[in-house]
């Protein structure tokens, strides 16, 4: 009688090994991606500061109200903005650092500024109108900047 000869005793195939050995090195890769991108959780600030023409203030700030400051009141009401305020000068300043609205933006976090373009395509679906509109506005805007700010420490030691 011949003992028993074990059913498969080959070592795997070179294609077998070379594929289990890339299916771990993936998922390796796929949990070092997701910690190193995890959210950052600091809140995050942004001013938006506008000159407008002379003489053209209101009818740039109605257009501002009908779609900007729309979309920023949804964006609170999702969560996606903590809070915002808007403000103009009390007094006129040189016409190199004037400015006529300046409006600042808090976000929980960073990510929570990237949703404007959704939030503007679910609240105007006439796209025309708002092109239209948003040209007038930039026609009638001489300067403009957006300024991410950050929070200094004022008692921490410089490096």
């Amino acid at each position: 009688m011949t003992p028993a000869q074990p059913l498969n005793t080959r070592a795997p195939s070179t294609g077998v090994t070379m594929l289990l050995a890339l299916a771990i090195f993936a998922s390796g890769i796929g949990v070092a991606r997701a910690q190193s991108v995890a959210p950052d959780t600091k809140p995050y600030q942004v001013e938006w500061v506008y000159r407008v023409k002379y003489g053209y203030q209101d009818e740039w700030w109605k257009i501002f109200q009908t779609y900007q400051i729309a979309i920023l009141d949804r964006e609170q009401q999702l969560g996606f903005v903590t809070r915002y305020i808007v403000q103009r000068p009390g007094l006129h300043t040189s016409e190199d650092s004037r400015w006529d609205y300046r409006i600042i933006i808090s976000y929980p976090n960073y990510e929570a500024s990237t949703h404007e373009g959704e939030v503007e395509r679910q609240l105007f679906a006439d796209r025309a109108t708002l092109a239209h509109d948003e040209q007038r506005r930039w026609e009638l805007t001489v300067n403009h900047w957006d300024l991410p700010i950050h929070e200094v420490d004022p008692h921490k030691v410089a490096d």
